[in-house]
């Protein structure tokens, strides 16, 4: 019967058979040690998978290292002294600064004052300067120089500039920002005040790497 009364039409034969052969002993340490060697094999399959899992994951100080905004990540840069920048070297001519005026930062200068009539202006960044070495000579030179930081100075410079481009004869507008996203803000500000102006000047952005290379 299949255990609720139902019988069947017939008894099944050949479900169980039995095959007699000879076999070792049964051997309580063999077992315990094949027993160890499995759970070893095991244990070496999970240490390998979380290592593999641990390898995938992000390197914490890097993730740490990179987090937040990148303008205030930190780096290191290893500059090697040329001869000329030892102590013991000759004496070599003091650079001259190119500044033409003051004051030179945006929120301080005055709208109609003299030095805007016939400029080329440049509009630099706070960090370019000390970023790049050669700023004054290549970029300050002959040019009226305005500077600022969109990120600290949290303002948005387009009416300013906006006001010294449209009440100055303005030659050219140069603007030197750095790499990171936040420096976008004054390039940004230029190309707004150069648009609500109405003026149609050469204008061009140079950007300098964190390292202090001009960015292709």
């Amino acid at each position: 019967c299949d255990g609720f009364g139902d019988c069947l039409p017939g008894c099944p034969t050949g479900a169980i058979t039995f095959i007699e052969k000879d076999t070792l002993a049964y051997d309580e340490e063999a077992v315990k040690e094949n027993m160890r060697k499995r759970e070893a094999a095991k244990k070496e399959a999970a240490l390998k998978e979380a290592a593999k899992k641990e390898a995938a994951k992000p390197d914490e100080a890097a993730a740490k290292a990179f987090a937040g905004c990148p303008g205030s990540r930190i780096a290191s840069f290893n500059r090697q002294e040329t001869p000329a920048e030892t102590a013991d070297a000759p004496a070599a001519a003091a650079p001259v600064s190119q500044l033409r005026q003051w004051p030179c930062q945006i929120k301080l200068a005055p709208v109609n004052a003299p030095y805007f009539d016939g400029a080329k202006l440049l509009i630099a960044a706070d960090c370019t300067a000390y970023a790049y070495a050669n700023v004054h000579q290549e970029f300050m030179r002959g040019r009226v120089t305005l500077i600022g930081c969109p990120k600290l100075d949290a303002v948005d410079y387009s009416e300013k500039l906006t006001a010294i481009i449209t009440n100055n004869d303005i030659r050219e507008v140069v603007v030197l920002r750095m790499e990171v996203p936040c420096c976008g803000g004054i390039e940004f500000a230029v190309v707004n005040a150069l648009k609500a102006s109405g003026k149609f000047l050469p204008w061009r952005v140079v950007t300098f790497t964190i390292d202090g290379k001009i960015m292709d």
